[in-house]
C-alpha cells in the first residue's frame, strides 16, 4: 500500500514519462528533438536563401575575359625596391557590350581580378549592324594613338591586330577593318578603340532623333529594298 501511495502522482501533475512538447532539455521552446525547431530553423533558412542568392548572381550573364597586358611596375621605397604587376582586361558579353580595366598588385592573379573588376563597371554598349559588323566607318584618337575603324562585309572576319583584336573579339564583333597610327602602347590603343566606338550610332536613333522613318535615311523616296532594311535593323 506504501508503495502505490510513494509512485502515485498527484492530482493535475502530469506524468513522469510523459513527453514534454515543445521543450527541451533547457526547457527552451523549439530546441528539444520533439519540438518545431523554431530556433534553429530560421538560422538554416536565411543561411539558404544567401546560398541562393550568391548563385543567382553567379548564374548571371557570360563574360568574355581577354588578358591584353601585363607589366612588372617597381616602386622605389626605403630600404629598396618594391615589384608589384600592372594588368590591361577587356571584358565584353559578345553581345555589343565591353570594356576595359586597369588593376595593380604584388600578385599577378589579384592584379588580374581587380582590372576585371574595373572593366565589368566601365562596360558601354555599341550598336552592332546585323549583330556580326558597325554600322559605319569611325576614328579615335587618345594621346600619341590613332585608330580608324570601317565596316565590312559578311566573311571579311576581325582584321585588326593585338589589343583591338582583343576588343572586338569581346564585343561580338566578327567582320570590321582597322588600322592603327602612331604608337603600340596597348593603353592608348585602348582607349583610342573605345573613343572610336562610343562615336557608332545606329538608324533608329537617328531616326528617331530626326523625326523620320528609318527607310527614309537608308534610300530614296522609300524603296522596297530600303524598307526591307528597315526592317530588318533592330538596334
Amino acid at each position: 500500500m506504501a508503495d502505490e501511495i510513494q509512485n502515485a502522482a498527484p492530482e493535475g501533475a502530469p506524468a513522469a514519462d510523459a513527453p514534454r512538447e515543445g521543450r527541451g532539455p533547457r526547457g527552451g521552446r523549439g530546441r528539444g528533438p520533439g519540438g518545431d525547431n523554431r530556433g534553429r530553423g530560421g538560422r538554416d533558412g536565411n543561411r539558404g536563401r544567401r546560398d541562393n542568392n550568391r548563385n543567382n548572381e553567379d548564374g548571371g550573364e557570360e563574360l568574355i575575359e581577354k588578358l591584353v597586358h601585363i607589366n612588372r611596375v617597381s616602386k622605389t621605397v626605403k630600404g629598396g625596391k618594391r615589384f608589384g604587376f600592372a594588368a590591361l582586361v577587356v571584358v565584353g558579353d559578345g553581345k555589343g557590350r565591353s570594356g576595359f580595366g586597369h588593376g595593380k598588385a604584388r600578385e599577378v592573379p589579384e592584379a588580374i581580378s581587380k582590372a576585371t573588376a574595373a572593366a565589368k563597371k566601365a562596360m558601354v554598349r555599341v550598336p552592332l549592324k546585323e549583330g556580326r559588323t558597325l554600322h559605319h566607318d569611325g576614328n579615335g584618337h587618345f594621346g600619341a594613338g590613332r585608330v580608324t575603324l570601317r565596316s565590312a562585309p559578311a566573311g571579311t572576319g576581325i582584321i585588326a591586330g593585338g589589343p583591338m583584336r582583343a576588343i572586338f573579339e569581346s564585343l561580338g564583333v566578327h567582320d570590321v577593318v582597322t588600322k592603327s597610327v602612331g604608337t603600340s602602347n596597348p593603353y592608348n590603343m585602348i582607349r583610342a578603340t573605345f573613343e572610336a566606338l562610343k562615336e557608332q550610332t545606329s538608324p533608329k536613333s537617328v531616326a528617331s532623333r530626326r523625326g523620320k522613318k528609318i527607310a527614309d535615311l537608308l534610300g530614296r523616296g522609300g524603296s522596297q529594298t530600303a524598307e526591307a532594311e528597315a526592317a530588318a535593323i533592330v538596334e
